[in-house]
């Protein structure tokens, strides 16, 4: 399994993601093709110790895309820049995923003109997960960033999209999903709300379980959340932010006088165990479901240890077939579609 990265993206690229490849390389078995400028890569691999060799190689490209840079503008001026190099590494099948924690709209924009879409999808999601009340029990929730306008036919997609990813990637047998929502009640939320709710009630291919309040997505109720592409970054970003501020506030009251530094000793073990589950950076990134082909994004603060996670999720979403289960199941609906009888209107009355 080789996965390209790219290696110039990123707020602490390419130190960081050169630090995280060779620790996915080292960990998790893959092969890694570090997608860049190669006299920088290979300066940053020798103050790592390392050097390239088959198992990780450099593969070059021209410049990247700026976070403050219009991302299809960007991509037709640079067409050498690293996330399109690492993009046409998977489309001529020379690597089978890509992880980028540079700009998420270049990832995407690139992923779409160099991949394209799957059949049946109109607009790809991105999907992300989230700490859970049960422990090793994530909720994946999408869209979190790709569509910030959505029609109901859009979520649905989602809605099986994720399901897949849940029980094929996650383990999950037969996961539940949930219309993120402003109450529990199928009258509640804006037009598309309504609409979706309706839709997916009606929808055979779904195991819908109703609305999801802001505060169940953490509960561990729902095994997969929808919602539009606006209101999922939002979330996501506020719940970053308040993983961020609780770890920080646990580093500076728990010291506080000889007492706390007793208890924050003994309580380390804990403390170490309250991190994993609610760093972000050890879920790794979100994986962009709907294209053809595996692409993971990385948030743009990601550090070596993300990275490092991003890259397996990226392995988990390939050696799960998630690709593949969702084309079949897409081709599988639409082979339903057109078996089933047209609807013909009643006759008018004699």
């Amino acid at each position: 399994m080789r996965i390209a990265i790219d290696a110039m993206g990123g707020d602490y690229a390419p130190k960081e993601i050169v630090a995280g490849a060779i620790l996915a390389q080292q960990e998790l078995g893959v092969d890694v093709a570090l997608v860049g400028d190669p006299q920088i890569l290979k300066q940053h691999l020798q103050q790592q110790g390392r050097t390239a060799n088959d198992a990780l190689t450099i593969v070059p490209s021209e410049g990247q895309v700026e976070m403050d840079e219009e991302p299809l503008e960007s991509l037709r001026r640079k067409p050498r820049s690293s996330i399109a190099v690492a993009m046409e590494l998977v489309k001529k099948q020379q690597a089978e995923g890509v992880v980028s924690a540079g700009h998420s709209g270049a990832a995407m924009a690139a992923a779409l003109l160099r991949l394209g879409r799957l059949p049946g999808v109109d607009r790809p999601a991105i999907g992300a997960l989230f700490p859970t009340l049960i422990p090793g029990k994530p909720v994946l929730l999408l869209d979190v960033g790709a569509n910030v306008d959505c029609r109901p036919k859009f979520l649905e997609q989602f809605a099986m999209m994720g399901l897949l990813y849940s029980q094929y990637a996650l383990g999950v047998p037969h996961p539940k999903l949930g219309l993120l929502n402003i109450g529990e009640e199928a009258c509640k939320g804006n037009e598309l709300a309504i609409r979706v709710h309706q839709s997916l009630q009606d929808n055979p291919h779904v195991a819908f379980a109703g609305n999801a309040e802001g505060r169940d997505v953490l509960k561990g109720d729902f095994d997969v959340i929808i919602c539009d592409g606006f209101v999922g970054n939002i979330l996501l970003k506020f719940a970053e932010g308040v993983g961020q501020v609780a770890m920080q506030i646990l580093r500076e009251e728990l010291p506080r006088g000889w007492r706390g530094k007793l208890g924050a000793m003994l309580l380390k073990p804990n403390l170490k165990r309250v991190k994993e589950r609610m760093d972000a950076d050890e879920y790794g990134g979100a994986l962009l479901l709907g294209v053809a082909g595996i692409c993971v994004i990385g948030h743009g603060s990601s550090n070596a240890v993300s990275i490092r996670n991003a890259i397996r999720v990226a392995k988990e979403a390939i050696g799960n077939q998630v690709l593949e289960r969702i084309r079949t199941e897409l081709n599988e609906q639409k082979a339903t579609a057109a078996m089933a009888p047209a609807d013909v209107p009643d006759d008018p009355p004699t």
